[in-house]
This record gives structure tokens, sequence and C-alpha cells, in this order.
């Protein structure tokens, strides 16, 4: 392990972002009453150029005035190459009380975007008293965003999140696809007669891992477009959180529930690992560092695996 430890990310419930247009007030209480940890008010993708800025002014109101009990609070921003995202700040964190706990990112591409929400931000929480600093969640949508990953991962103390945006990542990759996630039906390696599909988001998901678990910020599945395949979100959350990603969106109410049911920890999964733990508990105090559990070594290593399976459960319990 490196001298320098690697630090915790926040804790708190990630496991499923849900996602609701600005301009659509009508779901904003539906979204306040679901079991999604996070609700992400949209002011980018999902509201047109001539609605933003009564879906701003919507947003606002509805930070205001509806109860949000426990939720973490999240509003997406317009990217920094429009003429919308200063307004955004400006307007929420002068009109909006301290309810909001996030600020979302979209295609952050260098450290330097980063700097920039954030000076805006510090600023006017120092002219409004705002005693609740705001967070910030980025979402990685281009060749430059990936390129610049791991600096933009340690470019603000405010950073809580970052997320992986599939299709614009895609689009900025020159990717031969118009998939929002999951396998890709031209993405196969070929075995004689048979066809091994792959998963074309892989290896952007593990740099964002990696570059998340090194500053200590929770790493989020982004969108699963096809919202009628219950099978395919399953299979694509299954494998971020294999990889140690932390949560998914979800564009539609229906996919709350999968992506929650992946990113909690099965009874029978916490119950092997607390059995892991006092199986290296007992071999610790027979001076061993190492014991056979159900015909595989567990050591050291084991220990921090299972430590992470049982936080992570009494976490999403707490």
């Amino acid at each position: 392990m490196s001298f320098r430890l690697q630090p915790a990310p926040p804790a708190r419930p990630n496991r499923c972002q849900l996602f609701g247009p600005g301009s659509n007030t009508k779901l904003f209480p539906k979204m306040a009453a679901s079991d999604a940890d996070v609700i992400n008010l949209d002011l980018e993708d999902s509201v047109s150029p001539s609605d933003k800025d009564a879906a701003r002014a919507n947003i606002i109101e509805a930070i205001n005035t509806i109860d949000w009990n426990t939720k973490y609070l999240s509003v997406r921003i317009n990217s920094l190459d429009t003429p919308y995202w200063y307004r955004d700040v400006v307007d929420l964190l002068e009109q909006a009380g301290d309810r909001i706990d996030q600020i979302m990112i979209p295609k952050v591409g260098c450290a330097a975007d980063v700097y920039a929400v954030d000076a805006l931000i510090t600023a006017i929480e120092r002219a409004k008293g705002r005693t609740k600093p705001v967070s910030l969640e980025v979402i990685i949508e281009s060749a430059a965003g990936i390129a610049h990953v791991e600096e933009i991962a340690a470019s603000s103390p405010r950073l809580q999140a970052m997320s992986l945006g599939a299709a614009d990542f895609a689009a900025s990759m020159g990717m031969q696809t118009t998939g929002i996630g999951g396998t890709q039906e031209n993405y196969y390696m070929q075995h004689g007669e048979n066809r091994h599909f792959s998963d074309p988001w892989h290896w952007a998901q593990a740099a964002i891992v990696a570059a998340c678990r090194t500053h200590g910020i929770l790493p989020v599945d982004g969108p699963f477009g096809d919202f009628s395949d219950d099978e395919g979100f399953r299979a694509q959350a299954k494998r971020s959180a294999t990889l140690g990603m932390v949560g998914k969106w979800a564009i539609h109410p229906k996919q709350i529930a999968l992506s929650n049911e992946v990113f909690t920890p099965s009874e029978e999964a916490v119950a092997e690992a607390r059995e892991i733990l006092a199986a290296m508990k007992d071999a610790t105090a027979r001076g061993e560092g190492a014991t056979v559990y159900k015909g595989r070594l567990v050591d050291i290593a084991s220990i921090k695996q299972a430590e992470v399976i049982v936080a992570q459960s009494e976490l999403i319990a707490g």
C-alpha cells in the first residue's frame, strides 16, 4: 500500500440517481417520493433551449417548496460551452434555499472546467452567507474527459462523485453506435460459430473507478437508454458493480428498483463476507495470516474485500 493512503469516499448511499427534466414539474413530487437515493433535476439535455429559463425557475421553486425527505438533491446545470451555465449556478444559489446538496457539471473535459464552477460557487456562498457547502458531481462524456480523468478527480475538494455519460462519450470518441450503454451488436469476438459480446464501456468505467478511488470520490455508472430492457439494464449494472461503481442513473422510474437491487449487497453476500471476517479473526488469533474458507484461500486481502461488502450493507441499512 502506498504511504499516501487512499481516502474514503463520502459515506452516503448512491445506488440510484433518478433524472427528471426541469421543464416537467409534474414529475417532481413523484421523484421526491421514489426510492432513489439521489435526485437529479435536469437543466441540460432534457430541456430545450427555449425552456431553459422556465425550467430553472421551476427547479428553484421545487427546491424551496417540496419535501425531498432524505434524498441527496442534485441539479445538473448546462455545460460550460453554453451561455446558460453561469445563470444556472447564480440563480440556484442565490434564490434556492440550503436544501440543494449538489451541482452536477456535464461534459467536463479538464480540471479547469471544475475550477471555474467551483470559483463561482465559492463567491456566491461567501457573498450570500450560505453555511452549507454545495458538493459537485462531474460527468465524463468526452475523449478529453477520459484522457484527463485523474486530474479531474483531483480538481476540487467539493467533488464527491463522477459519472460516465455514455451517449455523448460515444459521439466524442467517434464510436459507431447509437445505443446508450449496454452491449453493442458489432462489438464482439468470434470463436468458431460462437460470438462473445464484450463490454465497450469497460475500459472507460475502469479508468473512472481507479481515478475516483484514488481521490475518495464515488464512481457512478450513467444511463441505460433502453428502459424496456430490464435484463439489459440489470446486466450492465452488475458489470458496473463488479468493477467498483456504487450506483447507476435511472432515466425511467422502473429502473430505480433494478438499480437498488444490484447495488445493494445481497443477504447471501453479506453473510459470506461476515463469515470470512470471522474465519480470518480466528486465524489471526492462532497466529496465522491466512486460512481456508469453503475450499478457497482467504488472507488479509480477503478481509479488505469482505469489509467493503459489509460496510456498504451497513451504510444502506443506516
